[in-house]
């Protein structure tokens, strides 16, 4: 076992913990995502990004668009790109987007591991 010790007047140091990544993407959300762009035209992509809303105060916001805007972060995972707005950015650090299909109802779920709280419909969440 070897030690490194520091020169007297020097602090160590500090080893950086990796951040996790801004979104990921499982593979229902990946798949759906594939087969909208198919459908959707070239070059149209996901833009995900928060909103003032509902009751809990910020819900997420998705909408199409032709490129990315100014300041926008692209992630891509398991062969699928998404935009993420910059402002939501902080919100979203470590989400992970599914799609989810239900007897009644389809679409796209986040778990979020900065959210403190959810309102009692779903629709929106606080940090």
């Amino acid at each position: 076992m070897s030690t490194t010790i520091d020169p007297p007047g020097q602090t160590p140091a500090r080893t950086r913990r990796a951040l996790p990544p801004l979104m990921q993407l499982t593979e229902g959300a990946a798949e759906r995502l594939r087969r909208l762009y198919e459908a959707g035209g070239e070059g149209r992509l996901l833009r995900i990004g928060v909103k003032t809303k509902g009751c809990s105060g910020l819900s997420y916001d998705l909408t199409w668009v032709d490129g990315p805007q100014k300041g926008d972060e692209s992630v891509t995972d398991k062969g699928v790109t998404v935009l993420v707005d910059s402002k939501a950015s902080l919100f979203l650090i470590g989400t992970v987007m599914d799609y989810e299909q239900k007897a009644m109802s389809a679409g796209f779920t986040f778990t979020n591991p900065n959210e403190k709280g959810r309102c009692g419909c779903g629709e929106s969440f606080h940090v």
